[in-house]
């Protein structure tokens, strides 16, 4: 999909505060409301806007651990592999899985209240998924950056920094 530069104020402007008006919204990309309405909902038909959420701080909500897991699994049938992801995305405390390239076949991110707790997760859960060959934890000690926003502005221009 090509991007006009209103269509890239419009995704900025709503990644850092979804819940502006469509008055607000226009106001701050500099747009009339009807055409900033019209290309809010081009967008969102596009799927290009997937939704709006509330972003909530998980230590606010006592999930003080944040861990990535590293899995190999068995065998790489399409059945297994599908079997896997199908588990997985059942699973609330994992908030994110990643296929990927390299040493491990998925990226799991997790969540839990305390050490112990993740624990007891990985063993009685993770470790008990379909296929699991091997599994790596990385527990995070700090937050450097954890952004939800996109930069929009490089997929138009085909640049990074």
């Amino acid at each position: 999909m090509e991007f006009e530069p209103g269509d890239i104020r419009i995704l900025k402007a709503l990644q850092s505060e979804g819940r502006l008006t469509n008055q607000e919204l226009a106001e701050r990309v500099g747009m009339s409301t009807s055409p900033c309405w019209r290309r809010v909902k081009r967008l969102e038909e596009s799927g290009v806007i997937r939704g709006y959420q509330a972003l909530v701080d998980r230590r606010a909500v006592g999930l003080g651990v944040l861990a990535f897991v590293r899995v190999q699994i068995d065998t790489h049938s399409h059945d297994e592999a599908e079997r896997f992801e199908r588990e997985v995305g059942e699973l609330e405390a994992v908030i994110a899985c990643y296929s990927v390239a390299g040493e491990a076949d998925f990226l799991l991110q997790v969540v839990a209240t305390h050490l112990d707790n993740y624990a007891e997760f990985a063993m009685t859960v993770i470790r008990r998924l379909p296929g699991i060959k091997e599994m790596h934890t990385m527990f995070v000690l700090k937050d450097i950056k954890a952004s939800t926003i996109l930069p929009v502005q490089l997929s138009a221009t085909g640049r990074s920094r």
